[in-house]
C-alpha cells in the first residue's frame, strides 16, 4: 500500500481537488484506492466526488464507540474507489486525543488496499503534521503566490520540528531546550534550523542521530497548483531551494497544474474534473500525476539519486510550458468555433488582470511587512 497525505500550508489552493482527482486516475487505472477526508471539522471532499446525504463519517466513529469503523466506508460510483467521509457538524473534531489519532491511524493503515490517500486540513496543526509524516513522502500543494509558497516552506519547517519532538527522549537536554523555544512562539518561528540542528547533537548526540535516521527518508511531494503562466513553474525552484538549504529537505516535483474556470464548472455538476472533461489541460495534469504515482518504485531511497531530483523539477517546468502552450490553442480552437465569444475571452481576460493586480497589492503588503520587521530587528 502507497500512502499518500495530502496537505497544504494554506488553505484555497485547491488541495481537495488535487485529492479527489488523483483518487478517481489511480481508480481508472485498475488500483484499488481509499480517499480519506482528514479535513476534520470541515470536511467538504463529499461535494468533488459527487456524493450527498452523508449520515455518519470519521466524527461519528470518534465520538461513538457504537460506530464500527467498516459501517463509515462508502462506495464510490467509481469502480476500485472507496470513500470515508469525515463529518463536518461535530464541533471541536478538529482537534482530536492523541489516543483517537494513533487509533484512527492505526485503523487506516490497516485497510487492504493499493493506495490510501488522506485529504488532511489546511495549516500545520499538531493533527494534520502527525497524519502527513506518517510517510515518508507526503504530498504538498501550493499555489505560485508568495503567501503559498510561504506557507508551504513553514508546513515542512514545522515538520522538521515535529519530528525532533518525536524522537527526542523524555529527559533529553536537547528537548529541554526546544521545550524552552517553544514557550516563545517568536523564538520559534525565527529560529535558524542548521544551527539548531548544531546545539540539539551538543546536547544530545544520540537524539540527534535519530532525527537524522528519520529525518533522512523523509522526501516530500510538490504539485504546484493555479498557475497562470509557464514563468510560475519557477516558484516551485524556490521552495526547493529553500528546503534544502535550510531544513535538509530533498523534494520531488510531481507536477503542475493550470487554473482553469472547467473546475467550476464541474464542481456545480458535482463530478469531479477528470470524469467531467478527461481532455482538459486540467485532467491531462492530473492523469500525469497519476501515472508517476503509479512508476514510483516500493522503496525511493534504493533508486532515487540528487540528480533525479533535478529531473521531476526540469520535467515540470518542461510540462507548464507544454500545457500552457495547449491552453491557448484550445482557447483558439473554442474562439475560432464560436462556442468562445470575442466578449468570454475579454471577461476572462478581465478577470486574469484583476486576479494579477490584487496579488500585486498583496505582495506590496508582505514586502513592507517584511522591510519593517528587519528594521525593528536591526534596531534590537
Amino acid at each position: 500500500m502507497q500512502v499518500l497525505p495530502i496537505a497544504s500550508g494554506k488553505g484555497g489552493v485547491g488541495k481537495s481537488l488535487v485529492a479527489a482527482n488523483l483518487s478517481v486516475a489511480l481508480a481508472q487505472a485498475g488500483k484499488r484506492v481509499y480517499l480519506v477526508d482528514l479535513d476534520l471539522g470541515a470536511s467538504n471532499l463529499h461535494l468533488l466526488l459527487g456524493i450527498s446525504g452523508i449520515k455518519k463519517g470519521l466524527g461519528t466513529y470518534l465520538c461513538n464507540p457504537d460506530t464500527s469503523f467498516e459501517s463509515i466506508i462508502l462506495d464510490t460510483e467509481y469502480s476500485g474507489l472507496k470513500f470515508i467521509p469525515g463529518d463536518a457538524e461535530i464541533p471541536g473534531l478538529a482537534n482530536v486525543k492523541k489516543s483517537q489519532k494513533k487509533e484512527l491511524l492505526k485503523r487506516l493503515l490497516s485497510l487492504e488496499t493499493d493506495f490510501l490517500i488522506m485529504d488532511l486540513g489546511a495549516g500545520s496543526s499538531s493533527t494534520v503534521l502527525d497524519f502527513f509524516l506518517s510517510s515518508q513522502r507526503g504530498l504538498l500543494v501550493t499555489a505560485p503566490t508568495l503567501t503559498a509558497t510561504l506557507n508551504a516552506y513553514l508546513f515542512l519547517k514545522n515538520a522538521v520540528f515535529r519530528i525532533l519532538f518525536s524522537v527526542l527522549n523524555k529527559k533529553s537536554p536537547a528537548l529541554e531546550y526546544l521545550e524552552k523555544l517553544r514557550s516563545d512562539g517568536n523564538s520559534m518561528q525565527k529560529v535558524y534550523i542548521p544551527k539548531l540542528l548544531e546545539n540539539i547533537k551538543e546536547r544530545d548526540p544520540e537524539g540527534f542521530e535519530k532525527y537524522r535516521q528519520r529525518q533522512k527518508g523523509f522526501h516530500p511531494q510538490l504539485i504546484l497548483n493555479m498557475l497562470d503562466d509557464p514563468a510560475d513553474s519557477k516558484k516551485a525552484g524556490k521552495i526547493r531551494r529553500s528546503c534544502k538549504e535550510y531544513l535538509d529537505i530533498e523534494m520531488e516535483h510531481l507536477g503542475i497544474i493550470y487554473r482553469d474556470h472547467l473546475q467550476d464548472i464541474a464542481l456545480s455538476s458535482r463530478l469531479p474534473i477528470i470524469v467531467y472533461k478527461p481532455n482538459s489541460v486540467l485532467s491531462q495534469a492530473i492523469y500525469r500525476s497519476a501515472d508517476k504515482l503509479l512508476q514510483q518504485p516500493e522503496n525511493i531511497e534504493e533508486v532515487f539519486f540528487p540528480e533525479d531530483y533535478d529531473e521531476t523539477f526540469q520535467a515540470a517546468e518542461i510540462e507548464a510550458d507544454v500545457d500552457f502552450e495547449t491552453k491557448i490553442n484550445d482557447m483558439e480552437a473554442l474562439l475560432h468555433s464560436g462556442a468562445l465569444t470575442r466578449g468570454d475571452l475579454i471577461e476572462t481576460i478581465k478577470t486574469q488582470q484583476y486576479e494579477i493586480s490584487t496579488l500585486k497589492k498583496e505582495n506590496q503588503l508582505l514586502k513592507g511587512k517584511l522591510v519593517k520587521a528587519i528594521t525593528s530587528g536591526f534596531k534590537l
